[in-house]
């Protein structure tokens, strides 16, 4: 899934807020110790000690900070209360095994999806009624403002129409990147695409997500 799973970690987060069992200004404290690479938010507050639950919600949606990523999954139960979630909603593929980094590393089946399978949990979770109205929106406009994949599906839509993404990325050899999409006066739709090649750069790997969207805006306006 590469950092994809942070837009299903943050349906789990709202869930538990929707439950009672979270609340988003819940101070959550961290250290030096705690922080990896691409963590910009986390680190620019890391002498304050700590984040509320919403800082850290929207620092993992907009700018992908890992070290947010990992605070949120540890107080959900870890990896495996995700995978537990995403079952919960009829996801029978996509599972969560690992923190990052080591979740971005290949190993058979870990932390693995298919783009057929995330379309249907982001179907639950951003048309369906897994989240409140209000939980709903929250996620989504963090997706809207998702700054990583701006030369992917995004890239090639019409600027009319409105995008909510949520990338990934193993630097060495795979990019993804699934969204909600919603053209003036239709339904939304949803598109997801996982590309692994070793062998192309990622600027190289962005290009053909790219074709990709541009394929799915000629099937949509067909």
């Amino acid at each position: 899934m590469c950092s994809t799973f942070k837009g299903l970690l943050g349906a789990l987060i709202l869930a538990r807020v929707d439950q009672g069992k979270e609340s988003l200004q819940r101070r959550v404290t961290y250290s030096e110790q705690d922080l990896i690479f691409t963590s910009p938010i986390t680190k620019t507050n890391v002498a304050k000690g700590q984040m509320s639950v919403e800082d850290l919600l929207e620092a993992m949606l907009v700018y992908s900070d890992n070290t947010a990523a990992i605070l949120l999954m540890r107080s959900a139960g870890g990896p495996a209360a995700l995978t537990q979630f995403l079952r919960g909603i009829g996801d029978t593929v996509t599972r969560s095994d690992r923190y990052e980094p080591k979740s971005n590393q290949y190993d058979g089946a870990l932390d693995t999806t298919s783009p057929r399978a995330i379309i249907g949990s982001a179907y639950q979770i951003l048309i369906g009624n897994v989240l409140t109205p209000a939980s709903r929106a929250r996620l989504e406009s963090g997706m809207i403002a998702c700054k990583p994949g701006v030369r992917r599906i995004r890239a090639s839509l019409p600027a009319s129409w409105s995008i909510g993404d949520r990338p990934g990325e193993n630097v060495t050899e795979e990019s993804n990147d699934y969204a909600i999409v919603r053209p003036p006066g239709r339904a939304p739709l949803l598109i997801a695409t996982y590309y692994d090649d070793p062998h192309r750069s990622t600027a190289d790997r962005e290009a053909v997500i790219r074709d990709v969207g541009s394929a799915f805006v000629a099937w949509a306006n067909g």
